[in-house]
């Protein structure tokens, strides 16, 4: 287990249409040719919705009506050993299609069904999906510590 290096903070942003989410197919060094959500790392100073909604229009070109907290999740990848924290957030009232805005990072975007994902989801990507289902608000490694209640999905 990789220990030095620190701990790599990423906001994430589920955009949902009719049971399908929103991934891109990356590009580059890391994660070449997996499937992510629309994110990345979290500016110094920045709030992490607006690092949400800044990710979302750069990478997509999409603006969100509102941002809505998620989850957050504490991960060390069993890939690697990288210590990730993961906040996630969910974008409502996206209305278009999403562009490539950044070539460079992403071959392309696509829907898919949530009970039908890409088997080569991104580095620790798919243990988002379980816990979104399952209403979880916040995980540390693998051990639910709140759920959310009364909130529709």
């Amino acid at each position: 287990m990789k220990k030095e290096g620190g701990i790599v903070l990423s906001v994430n942003t589920f955009v949902l249409r009719e049971g399908k989410v929103l991934l891109g197919k990356r590009k580059g060094k890391v994660g070449e040719g997996k499937w992510a959500l629309p994110g990345g790392k979290l500016g110094f100073w920045e709030k992490m919705s607006d690092c949400a909604r800044r990710e979302l229009v750069e990478e997509t070109g999409l603006v969100a009506r509102s941002i809505k907290f998620l989850q957050f999740i504490n991960d060390i990848r069993d890939e690697d050993g990288t210590h990730c924290i993961h906040i996630q957030f969910l974008a409502e009232g996206v209305e278009g299609e999403p562009k490539l805005m950044e070539p460079e990072k992403c071959y392309e975007w696509g829907w898919f069904p949530l009970n039908n994902l890409p088997e080569n989801l991104f580095l620790g990507h798919q243990k988002f999906f379980p816990t979104l289902k399952d209403k979880v608000a916040i995980v540390d490694v693998d051990k639910v510590l709140l759920k959310h209640e009364g909130q529709e999905w």
